[in-house]
This record gives C-alpha cells, structure tokens and sequence, in this order.
C-alpha cells in the first residue's frame, strides 16, 4: 500500500536534503527506500535524507541518512533541520538537540545558521604521508592541491575513499586550496553519495582546522566552495580545538507529497 508521505526540500550551499517532520515516530526508512527517494531520476533527488524525531531532554533529535541508507553526522543537514524546527515553531532562535554524534547546540542569528560541532582534541587528527585525516562527526581526508578550479576531485576523490588504509567504513575526501590567510577553497568527495557535492560542513570544518593547524592560522576562516562561501570559527587551543562553530545560510526550495511503499 502506498503511504503519502510530506517532505520538505531544503539546501545549504548547494547541498540538497529531504527533511520529514516524524515527530509521531510512524515512518521507518529503510535503505531501498532511502535510494528510492534520494535518486535524481526516478525520486525526489537529494544528497541526504532527515528525520526530525521528538527527544525527552533535548528540542529534538535529527537523524540522517546518507543516499546509501548508511546513517552519519550531516553539518549542512542539521543546519536546514534548524531551520525547519524554527519554520515549525518548535524552537526560537536558540536550540541544543541530540544528533547522531552527539549533543549539539544552535544560533539563528542574522538570517545564518550557527551550529556548534564537537571538540576536536589535536591528538586525533592523524597525518597521512602529506595529508591529514581528522573526524568532525564524520571521517574526512584533507589533501592539499594547487589548481583545484581543475582538479580531478571525483577520480582522485574515489581513490582515496576505498583506500585499504580506511577498510569498508572509508572516508570522506577534502581537495583544499590555500588563498590567504582568512581564505580557503574546498572540494569534497562525499562517501555516501559517492560524488562531489556543492558543498559538505563536516568537510568544510575539517578542511578549516587542518589548515590552521598546518599554517598556523586563526579564527575566523572563510571557506569557498562550489556552491557558496561558509564561515567556521573556533578556539584555538594547545591540545585541541573548541567551540568550534560553522555559520551557514540556508533556504526552503520546495515541499510536497511523495507516495511511498511502506511494509
């Protein structure tokens, strides 16, 4: 039988999400389903797919799916899921809510979203022979390169995203750019979706910190990508970075209805 199912479409530089308020807990998204809504041609189309879930402490709880079915953290997607909660009135402009990580905080604050992500203790981001790898609520691979406008960032992208150094889990592949002091520009290879994407927050405070730590450079840093410009700002710290914060900007492109199969 199928169940008519309302959804959300929203976007944070170019990174596309399906946003479904299942806050009466009566929608379980398996992966064939997932594949089925996230597909370009035969779906909706979307780099991503979010649940907003009621939570006994917290505002809410977010979950998200990779188009893979695979579950993560999704920086650009929590960021729209905020928004969507204060559309919804279930938030003002301050939250904290339960993620896949973790507990996170946010700020609507000047038409931007202001997303807290967790510390990052510098011991655990690992060099890689001249590359870095750094966990940011999902895994990511940063790798410097010079004209990256040309870069062959699917190929090189796909490489390194089924290296056996990462097994089966892999990892997501940042291609960055150095511009200055306060700019950087990124491409990511996304796991999950198996493609570049506009743009990724994970991938994007990644990319940040692995600059400041290589270059020894300070908050705030602007991050260009393809599908916009974000700004990551943190503190600093002897053993780690804290207070890490992504300032996004999102917007709602469409809602619907879309007929599901669900058993």
């Amino acid at each position: 039988m199928n169940t008519p199912i309302h959804f959300v479409k929203y976007q944070a530089t170019g990174n596309d999400f399906i946003l479904i308020d299942n806050r009466k807990d009566n929608l379980q998204l398996k992966r064939d389903i997932i594949k089925k809504i996230t597909h370009r041609k035969l779906g909706i189309g979307a780099d991503g797919v979010l649940l907003l879930q009621n939570h006994a402490i917290y505002d809410f709880e977010v979950l998200y799916y990779n188009p893979d079915g695979s579950k993560s953290f999704c920086a650009n997607g929590t960021t729209c899921m905020v928004d969507f909660s204060h559309q919804l009135n279930i938030i003002g402009t301050h939250t904290k809510f339960l993620a896949y990580d973790g507990v996170h905080e946010a700020l609507i604050q000047n038409n931007k979203i202001h997303l807290t992500l967790q510390d990052i203790k510098k011991e655990t981001i690992k060099k890689i022979e001249s590359d870095f790898f750094i966990n940011t609520g999902s895994p990511h691979y940063v790798k410097f390169v010079e004209n990256l406008h040309n870069y062959k960032v699917v190929e090189e992208g796909k490489i390194i995203r089924h290296s056996h150094i990462f097994g089966d889990v892999g990892t997501n592949v940042n291609f960055v750019e150095y511009i200055n002091e306060k700019e950087i520009l990124v491409r990511t290879f996304e796991k999950g979706v198996e493609d570049e994407t506009l743009s990724c927050g994970t991938g994007i405070v990644a990319s940040a910190l692995i600059v400041s730590e290589s270059k020894n450079l300070e908050s705030p840093l602007t991050i260009k990508t393809k599908g916009g410009s974000v700004e990551v700002e943190f503190i600093k710290k002897k053993n780690e970075y804290a207070d890490i914060y992504i300032k996004n900007t999102t917007n709602k492109i469409f809602e619907g209805v879309i007929f599901l199969n669900i058993v």
